[in-house]
């Protein structure tokens, strides 16, 4: 990640909730009621991210990943976009009728599901992780993810630089709130280490 550009709507909810609560108006309450950041990274790609727990709205944890060739989005629909020559394969069903503007039909996205599932995901770890819960058991498996890799000597699925540039988010976005929306640089903890990494696998005991 590169640089950030963030921007916030006017305090409404914030503190009117603190007025109710306390009968206390507070002048200088420092959160919008939604905050919009853009992230650009060094491969030029962007990311966006909304934060709100102010107004009223559907809940929706806005997971979409949208690239060349498809649209992938997980919540609140689960829905997939492709171009009919990205999907090949006998396990795929009704691929040649595809729109790339249009979500994949029911079954095909069952087969695509079932075709690139997650390694870490058995049916076990699965079924479990609903039955827990947390933002729909996802907590539940990245706790057993850490516990697992620690457990066996493992390289955990996110490392120390993951921590560092997540963490640094909401200073980044304070400091370009406060002036003015303006580009703020995201440090590279990484030291020019940052694309040494070439993919990404899971680590498993043997």
């Amino acid at each position: 990640m590169k640089t950030l550009v963030a921007m916030d709507t006017k305090a409404v909810n914030g503190p009117a909730f603190i007025k109710k609560q306390t009968g206390e108006d507070v002048k200088d309450f420092q959160n919008g009621d939604q905050t919009t950041t853009i992230i650009r990274t060094e491969n030029e790609r962007t990311m966006l991210i909304q934060h709100n727990v102010m107004t009223p709205r559907p809940y929706s944890r806005m997971y979409q990943v949208v690239g060349t060739d498809g649209y992938a989005s997980k919540y609140p629909i689960e829905e997939y976009c492709l171009r009919p020559s990205q999907v090949k394969g006998d396990e795929i069903p009704n691929h040649e009728n595809l729109n790339a503007h249009g979500s994949v039909p029911a079954d095909v996205k069952q087969a695509l599901m079932a075709k690139y599932r997650s390694p870490i995901l058995d049916q076990e770890l699965e079924e479990t992780a609903k039955k827990v819960g947390g933002h729909g058991g996802m907590d539940y498996i990245m706790d057993y993810r850490l516990i697992y890799c620690l457990r066996n000597g493992l390289p955990l699925d996110m490392d120390v630089y993951d921590l560092a540039e997540w963490c640094c988010m909401a200073e980044l976005t304070r400091l370009s709130i406060e002036n003015n929306s303006a580009p703020v640089e995201i440090p590279d903890f990484t030291r020019g280490g940052w694309n040494k990494v070439k993919g990404f696998q899971y680590a498993f005991a043997k």
